[in-house]
């Protein structure tokens, strides 16, 4: 059997416009069915990501949602975030990230899916409208907090909205099925392609020759040409690698912002 090579330099990255919104809907929708489908006792289970539940990690979501439906409402939690950030090693995002889980602490799980499921197609359009002037700035980010060693610094603000904030969410419920005990579905062609454009950020930002298998239904393999090392991972895992929830060396310490 004849195994499929995909060079980097031709993998399609996530555009602006309607290819990142139907990934963005996607990702939104995958996660309202992993948390429609949550028992009562899933919700207080931890995740991987420190001091969050269930229920924390979908208040995050929902009140990043709702910044991103609302630019006024995105201001004022950039605010926060701002004026707060001492409280997180200077992390602003983190400072961001708790007002979001503070503010919707209260909800129960089934008006939290409610108003994630009315908010979403709203943030998805309001990603989409910001126009191209704003997306050309740089946006700097925390080298501390929460943020793994090695992770981007700065970011275009057209390439947070279409891509990294699709891939946010997309890896949260990742994060969510591994809390409950279960095995991420990530068979879908819109996850396939969120990770072959976390491939080819990764590989531009090494910019080194490698050979990297990816196994399960979301990988494939994929090569920068050169004489470079064999790496082999679960497509998941590889992911869960470089956003710094599970350790990885040589060029796997190479992060990518989620």
């Amino acid at each position: 059997m004849t195994t499929t090579r995909t060079d980097v330099a031709g993998i399609t990255r996530i555009r602006r416009g309607d290819d990142a919104a139907r990934l963005a809907t996607a990702a939104y929708d995958r996660l309202l069915a992993v948390l429609a489908d949550l028992a009562p006792g899933d919700w207080a289970r931890p995740t991987e990501c420190t001091g969050w539940s269930v229920h924390d990690m979908a208040a995050h979501v929902l009140g990043a949602a709702r910044g991103h439906a609302s630019p006024w409402e995105f201001i004022r939690q950039a605010i926060h975030g701002r004026r707060n950030r001492g409280a997180f090693d200077g992390n602003e995002t983190d400072a961001m990230n708790a007002h979001q889980i503070e503010r919707n602490v209260h909800l129960p799980p089934a008006s939290l899916v409610a108003e994630l499921r009315r908010v979403a197609p709203r943030a998805v359009r309001g990603r989409r409208r910001v126009p191209s002037v704003l997306r050309r700035i740089t946006v700097p980010l925390a080298s501390s907090g929460s943020f793994a060693p090695g992770t981007p610094t700065s970011i275009r603000l057209g390439e947070l909205l279409d891509v990294t904030l699709t891939r946010d969410v997309w890896l949260h419920r990742i994060d969510i099925d591994r809390a409950v005990g279960r095995a991420p579905d990530v068979g879908t062609s819109a996850d396939r392609r969120i990770v072959a454009d976390i491939v080819a950020e990764w590989a531009r930002r090494h910019g080194r020759p490698f050979e990297l298998r990816l196994t399960g239904p979301a990988g494939g393999t994929f090569v920068q040409e050169g004489d470079g090392p064999v790496i082999e991972r679960d497509a998941v895992e590889f992911c869960r690698i470089l956003s710094g929830r599970a350790a990885g060396d040589g060029l796997l310490a190479t992060r990518v912002l989620f």
